[in-house]
């Protein structure tokens, strides 16, 4: 990753970290950032005053050193400075720039890297722990030396990378001390070590070659990957994350990364090399364009840190979209992960089977219910096949609660028009939720789950289907008369039957027989006072109330019309037990509101 520039007073220069670790690198490759030593100048260099570098991190911390060299000349080349050096190919891949000092010929060369320096970003405290490493930037044989010597702590060998070939190193002696010294005993490929030390403000390096000797140089702070991933499923398709690392003083973006497409991730990592005094925070917002928010999900944040030894507190499957790590160790490498878990949300659609609706204003309202409080609902629109408001929102549901998944018809809409049916389907593929499959059924739903309901109704074939309602008005009693009259004995109750055709096909004609029972504690006679009222729309039918009423005493209802035989005899007999109507005509078909008819009779409480 590339770093931004200082050029205040010194001369530009930019440290890159590597890509990839390799075949022989170090578990803690991203924490070393190395310095490019593109605008190396020799003669600048080896004058008295030397060569100034300044390189801002890309948390605002800025370095700066005096290089100046003597001997045999160096050139600034890229990793791998040929193709028997360790780093570049085998350990450390893909660093950037120009981050190998190198030997122009067969000699001995001092560099000195003095006036050390670092300086925090605004708003932060000073530099308090770093470490500055170096590391054979070629491959150190028999007859050829690396010495270094620093005025820091004593030089701890940090890590290694292998030869291209075979097992083989340089001998190594110093370590613990100041001064550490690589000697080559073999003409054959062999690794690299990479060595640090504490809190320097000089280091200094003797190259001794035979052909050609390279070192490298790099600032070693803690390192932090950030990345994001999804549980299984997004609550909308269109819904994506933003992750970034901060700046804790300033909230300024140090990296950034955003997920994309329809995988889970995790996603392309963003990554940051920070001085240890610099506190970052982890953030995570909603990307542009997504059509949910961060309320629609759970996030949490785990790190794992591959320095074992550090004592760095890390959160680990913290809910939380920002977190304040504070302060680092200098070789922290911190790979930060926010898993992103939908709340568990529902939707409830509509869809019509085979030939769309039984008749063309028939309309459904489909609700979500938590117990008796609607949590959701949506009234369809339309005509024939075509739906509208066919879907409620994506409500956001509580897991570990219940939910019932019904629908009502609306407005004139005949339930026994159709046949209902309940399919759910889950976005999260390893949820064990169980799910409806009937109208009215109850789902629990767990974190995670994202579901769509689909009840479909499909039209029953073309039919006649007569619906009858029974209601009861107490007209008065023997004490109030019709002042707010009681159901006593001796009040008198009128019946209305009310009679729809809810089905589009006619009824066959006079085929409309009904017998209404009577209850043991009513009485119906000579003072039924039958009457008859068309509905709208019209039944098409007729009634006269002399001959298509009439009434049984037989212990069961009668099967014809012509079987009600009994004739009253008193204005309310105890005798009668069923009422027998038989309208005359062709009861219409509907066109969507059923046609209808009322017959009322009166009657009395024993």
């Amino acid at each position: 990753m590339a770093w931004a520039l200082s050029t205040t007073g010194a001369m530009a220069s930019n440290c890159y970290s590597a890509t990839s670790q390799g075949t022989t690198g170090p578990s803690d490759w991203q924490t070393y950032c190395w310095v490019d030593f593109t605008s190396y100048n020799n003669t600048t260099a080896t004058s008295p005053g030397g060569q100034n570098f300044s390189l801002t991190l890309q948390d605002g911390t800025v370095l700066a050193f005096n290089l100046k060299t003597s001997g045999t000349a160096l050139t600034p080349v890229t990793s791998p400075s040929w193709n028997g050096a360790a780093i570049g190919n085998t350990a450390m891949m893909g660093i950037a720039g120009e981050p190998v000092l190198y030997a122009t010929a067969a000699g001995t060369t001092t560099v000195t890297i003095s006036s050390i320096t670092l300086t925090p970003p605004a708003g932060a405290s000073g530099v308090t722990n770093y470490m500055m490493a170096l590391a054979d930037g070629e491959s150190t044989n028999t007859g050829e030396t690396l010495t270094f010597v620093t005025n820091g702590s004593a030089w701890t060998t940090l890590d290694q990378a292998g030869a291209i070939s075979g097992t083989e190193y340089p001998t190594i002696s110093g370590t613990g001390t100041t001064t550490v010294t690589e000697t080559g005993t073999s003409t054959d490929n062999v690794g690299a070590y990479i060595i640090g030390s504490a809190k320097p403000t000089q280091v200094t390096t003797t190259l001794v070659s035979g052909g050609l000797e390279g070192f490298m140089l790099a600032v070693r702070f803690a390192s932090v990957r950030l990345t994001t991933q999804i549980t299984d499923a997004r609550v909308n398709t269109a819904d994506q994350f933003t992750y970034a690392i901060e700046a804790t003083s300033n909230a300024a973006v140090l990296a950034s990364g955003t997920s994309s497409g329809t995988g889970l991730g995790p996603f392309t990592t963003a990554g940051v090399a920070a001085a240890a005094s610099v506190p970052m925070t982890l953030v995570e917002t909603m990307a542009s364009g997504s059509t949910g928010t961060l309320a629609d999900y759970q996030g949490s944040l785990t790190c794992t840190n591959s320095n074992t030894g550090s004592t760095t507190t890390l959160p680990s499957a913290k809910i939380t979209a920002s977190y304040a790590l504070g302060s680092l160790a200098y070789g922290d490498a911190l790979l930060c992960t926010y898993t992103e878990t939908p709340f568990p949300h529902i939707l409830l659609q509509k869809a019509l089977g085979t030939g769309g609706r039984q008749f063309s204003t028939d309309e459904f309202t489909m609700t979500i219910a938590q117990g008796s409080t609607t949590v959701a609902s949506t009234t369809t629109t339309g005509t024939g096949t075509t739906l509208g408001a066919a879907a409620t929102a994506l409500q956001k549901v509580t897991a570990g609660t219940a939910y019932t998944l019904s629908e009502t018809p609306a407005g004139t809409t005949q339930t026994d028009q159709y046949t209902s049916a309940l399919a759910c389907t889950n976005g999260y593929s390893a949820s064990t939720t169980k799910l409806p499959t009937t109208p009215g059924g109850s789902v629990t739903p767990a974190l995670g789950d994202v579901l769509t309901c689909t009840i479909t109704n499909t039209k029953v074939a073309a039919n006649a289907a007569l619906t009858i309602v029974k209601s009861a008005a107490v007209l008065s009693d023997p004490i109030n008369g019709t002042t707010n009259p009681k159901s006593i004995p001796g009040a008198i109750i009128q019946y209305t039957l009310t009679v729809a055709n809810t089905g589009p096909d006619a009824v066959t004609a006079n085929s409309v027989f009904i017998v209404d029972t009577l209850p043991s504690q009513i009485s119906v006679g000579t003072s039924s006072n039958p009457a008859f009222v068309q509905g709208s729309p019209t039944s098409a039918l007729t009634f006269n109330t002399s001959t298509n009423i009439a009434y049984s005493n037989a212990t069961t209802a009668p099967t014809t019309f012509a079987g009600c035989t009994y004739k009253p005899v008193a204005a309310y007999d105890a005798a009668v037990r069923y009422i027998c109507l038989n309208p005359r005509g062709t009861f219409a078909g509907s066109t969507g509101t059923p046609p209808s008819f009322q017959i009322t009779y009166q009657a009395q409480i024993n």
